[in-house]
């Protein structure tokens, strides 16, 4: 895969930064919107792999406050039903990459991702 895809919302700040901080370096760019498709069950499930369940939640965020998520207990198929419906949930964006996956608003993880070009030599 050439370039990113980029899971998210589209007025998510933290989306958009990541759409902003990948254009501005050239890299190609696939939009996954969760508000109209939700995250695929492969998708999910590579990020949980990598990250755990629990660092893929936003706990700051005002949809995990709304639906009472800090005083539930949910199983983990339970839990993955409401991000399904509600990807505000969700530490957005999530973003892959042939070299990596990350989550939220990481620069570090993103500066991984793009490739390296070789230096211009005359």
């Amino acid at each position: 895969m050439t370039g990113v895809q980029i899971f998210g919302v589209r007025d998510s700040a933290a989306t958009r930064a990541a759409e902003r901080f990948f254009k501005e370096r050239g890299v190609a760019i696939h939009f996954v919107d969760l508000e109209r498709k939700p995250l695929a069950p492969g998708e999910i499930k590579r990020f949980v792999q990598r990250f755990g369940l629990a660092a893929l939640l936003d706990r700051e965020g005002k949809a995990y406050a709304e639906t009472g998520l800090g005083y539930l207990r949910l199983s983990e198929a339970e839990l993955l039903g409401k991000i399904e419906r509600d990807p505000r949930l969700l530490r957005l964006p999530l973003v892959r990459s042939a070299q990596g996956l990350s989550i939220g608003r990481d620069e570090v993880a993103w500066k991984a991702m793009v490739p390296v070009r070789p230096a211009f030599r005359p």
